[in-house]
């Protein structure tokens, strides 16, 4: 049932965030627990720095623990198939290569779910501007988006799905 508290991601990012939570809380709540302990065997908390440092640190790892709670729980398992879309359409999952129509050059980007996207590596979100300016258009088309820089111009060159 996906809403707007949804996460989607592959079983594959859902299995980094557990690992990621387990680390978290067994070896680095115990390596700043250590730190602690020791900061307070150097005596007068007001003004030791150590002190300070370690507990900062424990409420960034408390605070991102807290995090990947989250994502967990509100994760939306996605198969990078949409079953309903032509098969030669953009969707979840796809490949595109596309010609920026403005400045005349082309980029390719991967369709991903939100905790996936890494748009310097060309994974952007299916949730994205160009993202859904995307979704469902195929190769040939060429397609307007309306994105926080202003409008953008794809001549759409091919599409991949899995």
């Amino acid at each position: 049932m996906p809403n707007s508290n949804r996460f989607k991601m592959s079983q594959e990012r859902l299995d980094a965030i557990k690992q990621e939570l387990y680390e978290l809380e067994t070896v680095r709540m115990k390596e700043v627990a250590e730190q602690i302990k020791e900061a307070r065997s150097f005596g007068d908390l007001s003004e030791n720095s150590e002190y300070d440092e370690a507990k900062n640190e424990q409420g960034k790892v408390y605070s991102r623990i807290e995090e990947l709670k989250v994502l967990i729980e509100n994760a939306e398992i996605v198969d990078n198939i949409d079953v309903d879309a032509p098969k030669d359409a953009i969707t979840l999952g796809s490949i595109v290569k596309v010609r920026d129509v403005a400045e005349d050059f082309e980029e390719t980007y991967e369709i991903v779910g939100s905790q996936e996207a890494n748009p310097r590596a060309g994974r952007i979100s299916d949730d994205s501007p160009v993202g859904r300016g995307l979704h469902g258009h195929r190769a040939g088309e060429t397609v307007s988006i309306m994105a926080p820089a202003g409008e953008l111009k794809f001549e759409i060159i091919s599409v991949e799905n899995k």
